[in-house]
């Protein structure tokens, strides 16, 4: 399984979703792709946010990620692309390739909840706290979608 995690500017959401992700695999001993990009161009090259790195830390986890923006071949390597909100998904559907393969999804689809499926953007927030709750997030719906393809 390959999954792709994006976000407007892959500074926070999406490394943070693929750092979780990795970890849960880790654990639980399944050898899946694992990666995150942007839409936008502006973190291109440079590491997530110290914040949203702090938040790792905090949880024990680390990220050696360096932003990126998404490729016309990701839509065709990976088997999901997961968006963190609806203007991830609709920036998603217009990028993505007549052959695309994968299934482009909302992330908090997973969370098994009809409200709070936008996994919350931390970025413009003052401190910490909304990359806690960002994280809190992410670690819910990452677990679900590992249990929901296990028992597949």
């Amino acid at each position: 399984m390959k999954i792709l995690f994006v976000c407007i500017g892959n500074s926070c959401r999406s490394p943070m979703a693929e750092a979780v992700l990795k970890d849960a695999l880790a654990r639980e001993q399944l050898d899946w792709t694992v990666d995150s990009a942007a839409i936008a161009t502006w973190n291109v090259g440079r590491s997530p946010e110290p914040r949203c790195l702090a938040v790792l830390r905090e949880n024990g986890l680390d990220s050696d990620h360096v932003g990126r923006q998404i490729r016309e071949e990701d839509f065709r390597q990976f088997d999901y692309i997961f968006g963190m909100d609806e203007g991830n998904i609709r920036d998603l559907q217009e990028l993505a390739p007549e052959d695309c393969s994968a299934r482009i999804e909302l992330l908090g689809d997973y969370r098994m909840k009809e409200l709070d499926k936008i996994i919350f953007d931390p970025y413009f927030e003052t401190g910490i706290h909304g990359f806690r709750r960002c994280y809190d997030q992410i670690v819910i719906c990452c677990r679900n979608f590992i249990q929901l393809k296990r028992s597949a």
